[in-house]
């Protein structure tokens, strides 16, 4: 049994004559809506679809929890507009919207429209709850009264559930609910008296202002968080609510809202399930809690262009709650496609088993149908022919898989945003020239290899299996070599690597049988074609090229004197320097500018954009993927008319020039240097 279905069972089982069973999920719109928290609608999307194929009535209640205070300026917000740490304090739902070219009202909906758009996607239909509305509507009112009536019994269960003993006095000025400030906007209240049937009160604001609040009439006010809960579960009659880990733990949230639910408000918690976060995997194989490597900002949206819905559904749907598993950035996605075809393929077929049928029938998304053209094929041969959807249908009928555009267009897009987001390096492009740099290094034996490739492709008159097999016969009669001969495999993978080289300048590629057989021969044949000397074009060409690396040349001298130290200063100035890992994800020339270079960073969070004066030190391609240490807190300041958001730490020394101080990789995006 899935385990979204062992939690339907447990929901009816606890109340099996309810009419109508409400799975609940929640989310701050404090920024984006990362793809890790889509777990917890997922997990709830998926237990009221379990209901109902069990036969129950269903509602899907999403809570958007923009009553809550905003906490911090996400870096993508601050970069717009640097005035917003002044709404920190004030519900979300009053603070304006920073993007202008929103129509948004709030910086709440703003958020809340991004992240609903891309829920239609997956086919998700839920019930919204606006808090900031139910809140100041007054629907609360009732529970806001009993809570503070009941203030004392909060404080005795929340303090049962710490770890630290209560201070003297603490209880008695213990409140609940938080009242926002009419006058600047914040949460920053204090309660000074309530009146004896805990209907008015008194308070005052940092700010200076001063006033009474009256509970029956006057609703511009919050709960906390661990009453606030348990509150709408006794308000929206849930059964079942997921929540991350860390609420999980034992005297965390949940335990905690637990007891206030029954105690305080007379109602049984729903069940809950406590889930892993999620993690991605990036083009070195490191893990860790959702962010972007590449400096993609990883909302559904964002992965939505990586992944068809029905398999970021599967991905949620096939790994139970408490289980980690990471979306793939690097050439995972494409094993993770793999795997999800020949899931969704026994599903089709009715060879799957019961688990494998709830799987697939949970990552469903009514209305598309899919078709499972091969995701690895689209991104071998696609990049080859720059994505042109009449060279790819023709490519696939040549090598004997007559796909046509409507068969792999909901992938083809997929694809190409990979290879250029993720994973530019695989790529696959035809040389212009010849590469007579690399067939110079060849010996006598490889030449002659080429130079039979090159003479069984022009003669033609093959099919792809006789071209397969050629490839692999080259190097054995050449080498007069037998099957039974260790080195034969070693030598046939040289003469692939040789070929790949002249061809798309890299040692691996598509499979060649494939791709040469794809692909016009008249695009590449003459790349292989050594017979005639290198042409005045060629020449110049190598010429450009080498001077390109004299360019960046730099002829040192002797080392600098050494420079006196500078003052003594205290921990905590050094302190207040934010040094950061930084992921170099673009590297381009600025017009006019001799010296800089724009450098796009990815800083464990968000892209930032660095100038730096280091042109004739390194080249584009040095720098580009490398981990470097940047001052992140840096006033933005504008040169050569780029606005540079921090600065590179390297060494500058006459006997070495500039040395860029570089990070292993294995070093985490964010990472703060102390």
């Amino acid at each position: 049994m899935h385990w979204a279905e062992q939690i339907a069972q447990r929901i009816i089982d606890r109340n099996p004559n309810k009419e109508e069973y409400v799975c609940a999920a929640g989310i701050s719109p404090s920024g984006s809506i990362h793809i890790g928290n889509f777990r917890d609608i997922a997990t709830s999307y998926f237990v009221a679809k379990s209901l109902r194929k069990m036969g129950k009535k269903a509602k899907l209640l999403f809570s958007w929890d923009e009553f809550d205070r905003m906490r911090k300026v996400p870096v993508n917000v601050a970069k717009v507009n640097s005035d917003m740490e002044k709404y920190i304090g004030c519900p979300y739902v009053d603070v304006p919207n920073p993007f202008p070219q929103s129509d948004a009202k709030n910086y709440a909906e703003y958020f809340e429209k991004e992240f609903e758009s891309s829920l239609k996607k997956f086919g998700i239909e839920m019930e919204f709850r606006h808090q900031a509305q139910m809140y100041r509507s007054g629907k609360y009112k009732d529970y806001i009264l009993l809570a503070l009536k009941k203030r004392g019994e909060i404080f005795d269960i929340i303090d049962s559930h710490r770890t630290q003993e209560a201070q003297e006095g603490e209880r008695d000025s213990y409140y609940p609910v938080s009242i926002y400030c009419p006058e600047c906007g914040k949460d920053t209240t204090k309660i000074e008296s309530l009146s004896d049937d805990c209907v008015k009160a008194t308070y005052s604001c940092r700010c200076g202002y001063k006033g009474s609040f009256d509970f029956t009439k006057d609703f511009n006010c919050k709960l906390a968080w661990k009453i606030d809960w348990p509150m709408r579960w006794r308000y929206e009659g849930v059964d079942f609510e997921p929540g991350g880990k860390d609420h999980a733990s034992i005297n965390g949230s949940y335990d905690t809202s637990k007891h206030i639910s029954k105690q305080i408000f007379d109602y049984d918690a729903p069940i809950f399930q406590g889930y892993e976060f999620i993690g991605i995997s990036d083009s070195n194989t490191s893990t860790g809690k959702m962010s972007g490597s590449t400096g993609l900002n990883l909302t559904p949206e964002t992965l939505l262009k990586l992944y068809q819905p029905e398999v970021l559904l599967w991905l949620y749907s096939r790994n139970e709650p408490l289980k980690a598993f990471n979306f793939c950035l690097d050439d995972g996605i494409l094993r993770q496609y793999f795997e999800f075809d020949k899931m969704y393929n026994d599903y089709k077929n009715g060879t799957a088993n019961e688990l494998t049928k709830s799987i697939m029938e949970l990552a469903s998304v009514e209305g598309r149908n899919l078709d499972l053209v091969p995701m690895s094929l689209i991104v071998q041969l696609g990049s080859v022919v720059n994505f042109n959807l009449k060279m790819l249908e023709l490519v696939f009928e040549k090598i004997g898989t007559p796909f046509k555009y409507e068969e792999f267009k909901d992938r083809l897009e997929r694809a190409k945003f990979w290879l250029e987001k993720c994973s530019p390096q695989d790529m696959n492009k035809l040389r212009t020239g010849r590469n007579w740099q690399v067939y110079d290094s060849l010996t006598d034996t490889e030449k002659e290899e080429i130079s039979q490739l090159y003479a069984f492709l022009k003669n033609g008159g093959y099919d792809l299996a006789e071209l397969q097999t050629e490839l692999y016969a080259i190097p054995k009669r050449i080498r007069n070599l037998t099957l039974e001969d260790k080195e034969l495999k070693t030598c046939q993978s040289a003469f692939f690597k040789n070929v790949y080289k002249l061809l798309i300048d890299k040692e691996r590629g598509p499979r060649l049988y494939l791709f040469l057989y794809a692909i016009d021969k008249n695009d590449y044949l003459s790349l292989l074609d050594f017979s005639y000397p290198k042409t005045q074009e060629e020449a110049d060409s190598e010429k450009a090229a080498e001077e390109v690396v004299e360019e960046k040349k730099v002829e040192y001298g002797e080392p600098d004197p050494v420079a006196d130290f500078k003052e003594e200063i205290e921990l905590s100035d050094f302190e207040k320097v934010d040094l950061r890992v930084c992921k170099i994800t673009k590297c381009q020339e600025i017009r006019k500018s001799h010296n800089c270079y724009k450098l796009t960073l990815f800083d464990g969070k968000d892209e930032r954009v660095i100038v730096s004066s280091i042109k004739h030190y390194y080249t584009p391609e040095q720098l580009v993927g490398k981990k470097i240490i940047v001052v992140a807190n840096l006033k933005p300041v504008r040169i050569t008319g780029v606005t540079s958001n921090g600065m590179l730490v390297a060494a500058t020394n006459n006997a070495c020039g500039c040395q860029v101080i570089f990070v292993d990789d294995i070093v985490p995006e964010g990472t703060q240097i102390k």
